[in-house]
């Protein structure tokens, strides 16, 4: 069965009734918040144990002395296959696969598609008509009241990806309802340009320049949250592309002025330093769900780090 993935970030009491879902797209701050979000509302309902498993492949039967069921998070599809979600049918756990778009998983999609006991689940940046539904259910929930210029003015400026609207709206819920303004909201969306973006780019300078330019642009943990998904979309980018060519067709067209930067960093990375990369984003990540938030220290420690790997 297939659902919006705004369907469950936005109703609290959405049904999570499934055994397996399937959460793809393009969207990685949204394939990333709808996979946190379901697991936060399987520990609310009941006990359970999360596991991080590599593949369908590395998937060993047996419940836990203490929880009532595993919950698994899988980032690889290998192993996949109608077979073998039928096999798996029958047991108490929870399988919760995520996976960028990619050819590979176009029969995949079917196979959740058709399988009784699944949710696919399909993230993409939001559009005009998705943002007037998050904004609508944070004014509601928040008890917020906009006067329409400045409601259709917010909405323009709010960002396509999930997890930067996400950003904005809870640095709006810290104003009081009074401060609520056009000036406050400019002021609000002129930190949130304010070129966490850019500082991907400070990776081949002293360590001195780089700190200085985090301590500035980065003051709050949402703000370090914001960083390393930037970082890691770059990061990304290079370890996804098969070759050169491949690479420079994927950097976004606004990064023009900053093409041929990009292209240097690849040039500097073989698959030993990819490898070193993934590792790196896989610890941050895991520090991310053990503490919710990342401190600023270890955000500008990640980044350091990942100027060591390139040019080690």
């Amino acid at each position: 069965m297939k659902t919006d993935p705004l369907n469950l970030l936005l109703d609290k009491n959405f049904s999570l009734n499934k055994k397996f879902y399937f959460i793809s797209g393009n969207e990685i701050s949204l394939i990333e918040k709808v996979a946190t979000t379901i697991i936060q509302r399987y520990k609310v309902k009941e006990n359970i144990a999360i596991s991080k498993i590599d593949s369908i492949a590395s998937y060993i039967e047996g419940a836990g002395l203490f929880e009532d069921k595993k919950v698994f998070l899988i980032q690889n599809i290998k192993g996949v296959s109608e077979e073998k979600l039928n096999e798996l049918s029958n047991n108490n756990n929870v399988f919760i696969f995520t996976q960028e778009n990619s050819q590979k998983i176009k029969k995949l999609k079917n196979v959740f598609l058709q399988n009784e006991h699944s949710f696919l689940l399909d993230c993409y940046e939001l559009d005009k008509n998705s943002k007037i539904r998050v904004l609508n259910e944070f004014l509601s929930v928040s008890n917020i009241n906009l006067e329409k210029d400045l409601y259709w003015f917010l909405l323009e400026k709010l960002d396509n990806k999930y997890v930067f609207l996400e950003n904005t709206l809870a640095k709006i819920l810290e104003l009081n309802q009074n401060d609520i303004n056009l000036n406050n909201i400019k002021k609000i969306l002129t930190i949130e340009d304010s070129g966490r973006e850019k500082l991907f780019f400070y990776l081949l300078k002293r360590n001195k320049e780089i700190i200085e330019a985090f301590r500035e642009k980065v003051v709050t943990k949402s703000d370090v949250n914001e960083f390393y998904y930037y970082c890691k979309f770059f990061c990304q980018l290079i370890i996804d592309s098969k070759n050169e060519d491949e690479y420079k067709r994927k950097i976004p067209l606004y990064l023009f002025r900053e093409k041929g930067f990009l292209i240097e960093i690849y040039r500097k990375l073989n698959s030993r330093k990819k490898k070193l990369l993934l590792e790196l984003l896989s610890t941050t990540e895991k520090l991310m769900r053990k503490e919710g938030d990342l401190s600023l220290a270890i955000g500008l420690r990640f980044f350091i780090s990942i100027k060591k790997v390139v040019i080690s």
